[in-house]
């Protein structure tokens, strides 16, 4: 599923965690509650791209904007999507991929997130991997609390 450059790219940050909802609603929710991703994260949105906008746009903290669309959406399995326009200097062809997989009564949950650039922008995103493992786990929790209430 999803775009190649998820596999490929220069460069792959793939971060899971479980989660104690089935895949169904865990699938469902960034359509349902889009605002509701971002509650444990430190961007404006900390999770799966809503599968209802299509070429919409997120805007993390710093200023940074991408406009993405969704490129495959295969339910309760997952979805990947793609950024086609991002302000951020040196950023090409960012994608990701997101795979759900039954986990005994729940789901685990995997992101995987694949971009090329130019070479400081590949050398900034290997620096950064803290941040993004601490925002998809944050998210991934909060999800969690709310599917579980």
């Amino acid at each position: 599923m999803g775009p190649g450059l998820v596999r490929a790219a220069p460069v792959r940050r793939v971060f899971a965690r479980e989660v104690s909802a089935t895949p169904e609603p865990v699938f469902r929710a960034p359509a349902e509650d889009v605002t509701g991703w971002s509650e444990g994260g430190r961007g404006r949105h900390a999770g799966p791209p809503p599968r209802r906008r299509r070429g919409g746009g997120i805007r993390p903290r710093g200023g940074t904007r991408f406009r993405e669309t969704i490129r495959a959406a295969e339910e309760p399995a997952g979805y990947a999507h793609r950024v086609d326009v991002a302000n951020a200097p040196g950023a090409r062809a960012p994608a990701e991929e997101w795979r759900l997989e039954p986990a005994g009564t729940g789901t685990r949950v995997r992101w995987t997130f694949a971009a090329d650039g130019t070479a400081p922008f590949r050398l900034a995103l290997r620096a950064a991997r803290p941040g993004p493992g601490r925002a998809f786990r944050s998210a991934v929790t909060s999800l969690d609390r709310r599917l579980t209430r």
